[in-house]
């Protein structure tokens, strides 16, 4: 526990497991920390086919997964943040990224990174409240 609130590990089948020692994600003082999720299939643990656009919707859809896991859901985040292999995926990248958070849209920020595990081209990861 958290010296000054609850700290709960949470996580799913639904998503892919944890690559490291982490959980999927942690709830804490009514908030909901994401690990970072990548584009990787639940069902199979293989990364899904496709190029960006593809990828995106994968780890959204994990990150959706997560979320309902620890009690929560897109409509309720209020942060993420996006780590691109290639700022040129950022375009392609909005446009799925929109179609998740259409009405919504929490504050985000998005870096270009020299690697990511598994030498995907996108990873996400996310703070939302709690039901």
């Amino acid at each position: 526990n958290l010296k000054y609130g609850v700290f709960s590990p949470t996580d799913t089948d639904s998503a892919p497991a944890a690559l490291g020692p982490y959980s999927q994600a942690v709830k804490a003082n009514g908030l909901v920390y994401t690990s970072g999720q990548i584009p990787i299939l639940a069902t199979t643990g293989e990364i899904v086919e496709g190029g960006i656009q593809e990828q995106t919707k994968q780890v959204l859809i994990n990150l959706t997964e997560v979320l309902k896991a620890a009690g929560s859901d897109l409509e309720k985040v209020v942060k993420t943040t996006v780590f691109l292999k290639d700022m040129n995926d950022f375009v392609a990248m909005n446009e799925v990224y929109a179609t998740f958070f259409s009405t919504h849209q929490p504050a985000r920020s998005t870096v270009q990174v020299a690697r990511l595990p598994k030498d995907v081209s996108v990873e996400i990861e996310c703070v939302a409240l709690t039901n």
